[in-house]
């Protein structure tokens, strides 16, 4: 009979040294000359019997006098406690119930508690007999399954007074302390508390290397330890550390040798993480007392927040302290020892039991295995390229329509003018040049219809979006133009250098014969071609296009490009705008220069107007519904909010004509600013709110003069309300007036289509899926509303089927149906350099997880500013972390109840996860956030959909 389950204890021990005691001090009583000091007192016999599984089960309790130390018989499983009349030897009595011998580990464990158990013996054998009294034990009673150290401790509680009593439950509970470190534990602690993340194989050499670079007359001196050992970015914890081993050498010094700079740096990198902790340990123990009090703890919480840009835990570092200080010194000592700071981190994970991984199940653990399973080579082509026509068949029909348009303009083109005279003498330049023309025509008239975003927005919610890819509008866009320069180059470069030169050298009897009806009766020069209408305006074209194509590149128009004053201008996205603008007189010039033709002469025979008509008059038709919009789209400002990290909030009043879906965008213009430029931010506001909000960070010159006008107009905030800055409709400052254009369509508005989303943001590219997640949770919270009123319907029905409730659940049963929304799970991860990110949106978080009662929504936020788990810089942060949250239920770095994870994510380990979770389902990947990332994931969803039926599908954000 194993007894009640609630007294069952399961335990393993590490091997601990038998020449140092638990506490690092001597126990009392451990000499067996002491042994009749304790004659005339009272004490019990306790057998103990460890089952096959580790168990331990109390077999008896039995009244005796004097406890013998002697060792214990290495055959016995038993603590022996003896009767008087056998001081000096060992019970020959045994229980019969016990039958096998104890482990290596048992009897280790036995020695370990009788030590203890005499220790304190004087102080807790009145309270033990009580105890014993209580439960009623005796020898006939059934077997119970118990654990020592719960028995040992129950016995201490409110036994002897003050620091005694102290002094005995923190030594039972390090016992506790040390049987609760499992091999597991033990095993994944030894990844953390690594002083030097990246350990390579030759970082010795590095270190070497630094040093002879650093050192001063054969010494490192210690203000250049940091930059010598690579933690260049965290100085001041690597100043500790060279003092925290210094004091292990008893020396305080300020320069080292290369020889103890080898001693340091093996003892930094030394594998063993119970060196690793002493190392952590000494560091905030300055005294070198074995201890470490609130103030010491309050002092390392402010280097480690340091080391890791978090001011703002800094400022709460006294209380994180105080909590770690509640934690781990319940007996209230005021000091706290190296076994108990090794017990907070080991404990880590189960106070973060709040973040669960995603489970697994056969099904999708099947799948994984399917796409491990070994294939031919060409069974793997195939795949790849059955997977590559699924995925891109929207594209590769678009793009061979376009391609194929192209070659048949060219080659009607190239065919109608070879049958003409001038063939003759300027031959294949001239079908070359004039086949180009014919293309440039086409693509000049096709490039306008990406950015009809008016059109494109009308247009993805038709049917055509299942066969046309509008996510690649601007893609498609920089393609087109792609496809304009090639053309200006065949058309231009081949009459400039091919052409006109076998015109000008072709003799009198050929022009004459050939030429002379398209040219005149004399024969021109080089410069009166050059100089004519035709010349004159190709050269004008060419150089405008020149111009706006080169600042339409990414190194121009993200300032990838640096040049010095006043040329600074010439990049940023100003330049991009207005050199953009240059291309409706680039417009205006190609319909002249299809005007004046050398060869053409009949007018509907020159065909540019006829390509550009309708293109342009639709562009131009946006343009007016754009000025004319904004103008009926008067909003008033109502709140606004400056945030750390230099974005600026600003909600506003929403239109009654303006309807939009979670994931679009809108312009904004601010005529302070300047009357030109519109400038696109995602919609951070639900559709169901009553108002509308952005978030505009600073990263160009127009958001930077923004920023600076609103912050004139801010006042500090009132206390319980967020932001650096704040204002709103009663500041005493007028705002400036804003100007809104939209809604347009974006990727991210169609996450209804999918069962399970993974919302991935970098920085500021959060804010397309702020508005997705409150979307989310208001259907939510609606579809749990309707379940319950359909519920309360169905229950009524049910006690009285013939009233007239019936017919109601009839009607509600198919709005409910129609409501029910597809996305089962949605998987949000944010990933920020800065604490202060968190700012911007804590309000939804908190809200999304107070909501959230289905667990519909999982948010993930990553800090990247935070050296990643195991680092010693974040070992304590990240105890704090847990221990706070598992407390208060707040998490320390967002000030949310959503985990802060440090370092980036593990991309592939997130996709895995999603895929064993979430079998056969349709997986919409969304991002926003710069270019390196999107190749990152683009690349995995292709990867993990060739491993099964589960299908991820990557959608990037364009502005």
């Amino acid at each position: 009979m194993r007894g009640l389950p609630g007294h069952e204890r399961r335990w393993t021990s590490d091997t601990v040294s038998s020449g140092k005691d638990l506490s690092g001090e001597s126990s009392p009583g451990t000499d067996s000359g002491n042994n009749s000091g304790f004659a005339s007192e009272e004490f019990v016999e306790v057998i103990l019997d460890l089952q096959d599984d580790d168990t331990i089960i109390l077999r008896s309790v039995e009244p005796a006098t004097v406890i013998n130390i002697d060792a214990p018989d290495p055959t016995a499983g038993v603590i022996s406690i003896d009767t008087p009349a056998s001081v000096t030897s060992t019970s020959e009595t045994r229980s019969p119930t016990m039958r096998r011998s104890t482990s290596n580990k048992f009897r280790q464990f036995s020695q370990e508690l009788k030590a203890e158990a005499v220790a304190k013996a004087k102080q807790f054998s009145q309270e033990l007999k009580a105890e014993l009294r209580r439960f009623s034990w005796s020898h006939g009673h059934a077997s119970r399954a118990f654990s020592p150290t719960s028995f040992f401790q129950n016995a201490v509680v409110g036994t002897g007074s003050g620091v005694d009593s102290a002094l005995a439950a923190r030594a039972l509970r390090r016992q506790r302390a040390q049987l609760d470190r499992t091999r597991s534990s033990a095993h994944k602690a030894l990844r953390g508390l690594k002083f030097i993340s990246n350990n390579k194989t030759n970082g010795w050499n590095e270190v070497e290397n630094n040093f002879a670079k650093l050192a001063k007359d054969g010494y490192l001196y210690r203000s250049d330890f940091a930059q010598c050992i690579g933690m260049k970015d965290s100085k001041e914890f690597a100043l500790e550390l060279f003092d925290a081993l210094s004091r292990r050498r008893r020396l305080k010094v300020d320069k080292i040798s290369k020889e103890e700079l080898y001693e340091y740096w093996s003892q930094i990198t030394d594998q063993s993480f119970d060196s690793r902790l002493q190392i952590f340990f000494d560091m905030v123990d300055k005294n070198e007392d074995g201890r470490i009090g609130e103030e010491e703890v309050k002092e390392i919480i402010m280097l480690s927040a340091s080391a890791n840009k978090l001011s703002r835990l800094k400022e709460q570092a006294e209380e994180y302290a105080a909590l770690i200080m509640e934690e781990l010194d319940p007996e209230g000592l005021g000091y706290i020892e190296l076994w108990q700071l090794e017990t907070l981190l080991l404990q880590k994970d189960t106070y973060l039991n709040y973040s669960q991984a995603l489970s697994y199940t056969s099904q999708a653990l099947s799948q994984n295995l399917q796409g491990l399973r070994k294939r031919s080579s060409i069974r793997r082509m195939s795949t790849k390229l059955v997977y590559s026509l699924q995925e891109n068949w929207k594209r590769i029909w678009v793009l061979a329509l376009w391609v194929l348009i192209m070659i048949g303009l060219f080659l009607w083109k190239f065919y109608q003018y070879k049958q003409k005279s001038a063939f003759h003498v300027m031959g294949y330049c001239l079908l070359t040049a004039k086949g180009a023309a014919e293309t440039l025509k086409f693509n000049m008239a096709l490039i306008l219809l990406p950015v009809c975003r008016n059109t494109i927005t009308c247009l993805r919610s038709t049917k055509l979006s299942y066969f046309v890819p509008f996510d690649d509008n601007i893609n498609f866009h920089k393609t087109v133009a792609g496809a304009i320069v090639t053309g200006i180059i065949l058309h231009a470069g081949n009459h400039l250098v091919c052409d006109f030169p076998k015109l000008i050298h072709a003799n009198d009897r050929n022009y004459q014969k050939y030429l002379m009806n398209d040219f005149g009766p004399s024969k021109p020069q080089y410069i009166d071609l050059v100089k004519g209408i035709e010349g004159v305006t190709g050269i004008i074209m060419v150089i405008l296009m020149a111009i706006a194509f080169t600042l339409a590149t990414r190194w121009f128009r993200r300032s990838l490009i640096k040049f010095p004053k006043p040329f600074d201008r010439l990049t940023g996205f100003n330049a991009f705008w207005y050199s953009h603008h240059l291309l409706v007189i680039v417009y205006i010039i190609l319909i002249i220069h299809g005007t004046y033709l050398y060869l053409v002469h009949h007018w509907y025979s020159k065909t540019t107007w006829m390509y550009l008509a309708v293109p342009v008059l639709l562009y131009a038709g946006e343009r007016t519904l754009r000025f004319f919009r904004s103008g009926l789209y008067t909003v008033r400002l109502l709140k606004v909010a400056i945030y750390p990290g230099n974005v600026l909030t600003l909600q506003m009043s929403k239109p009654p004509q303006f309807r939009y879906k979670s994931g679009q965008y809108m312009f904004v213009q601010c005529p302070a600013v300047s009357p030109f430029e519109w400038h696109p931010f995602s919609i951070t506001s639900a559709p169901g709110d009553d108002y509308l909000s952005i978030h505009i960070r600073q990263l160009g010159d127009w958001t930077q003069e923004l920023k600076r006008l609103f912050s004139e107009a801010c006042e500090q905030p009132e206390a319980g309300k967020s932001g650096l800055l704040r204002a709103d409709e009663n500041t005493k400052t007028s705002l400036p007036k804003l100007l809104i254009d939209g809604p347009y369509g974006a990727p991210a508005q169609d996450y209804r289509k999918y069962d399970v989303l993974l919302l991935v943001g970098l920085g500021i590219g959060a804010t397309p899926f702020i508005s997705i997640l409150k979307d989310l949770l208001k259907n939510i919270v609606k579809m749990e509303e309707q379940a319950d009123l359909v519920s309360d319907f169905s229950g009524n029905s049910e006690m009285s089927a013939a009233t007239s409730e019936q017919p109601a659940l009839n009607k509600i049963s198919p709005k409910k149906r129609k409501s029910t929304l597809k996305t089962t799970n949605a998987y949000f991860y944010w990933v920020t350099r800065e604490q202060g990110s968190f700012d911007w949106f804590k309000g939804v978080m908190n809200e999304v997880a107070e909501l959230d009662q289905r667990g519909v929504i999982e948010m993930h936020n990553y800090l990247t500013s935070v050296y990643e788990e195991g680092d010693a810089r974040s070992a304590l942060i990240t105890m704090v972390q847990a221990l706070n949250h598992a407390k208060n239920g707040v998490d320390i770095v967002s000030g949310t109840s959503v985990r802060t994870h440090f370092a980036r994510p593990n991309w592939r380990k997130v996709f895995s996860k999603t895929l064993t979770k979430h079998a056969n389902a349709r997986i919409g990947v969304f991002y926003c956030g710069a270019p390196i990332l999107a190749k990152e994931l683009s690349k995995l969803c292709k990867e993990f959909n060739q491993k099964g039926t589960t299908k991820f599908e990557f959608h990037k954000e364009h502005f």
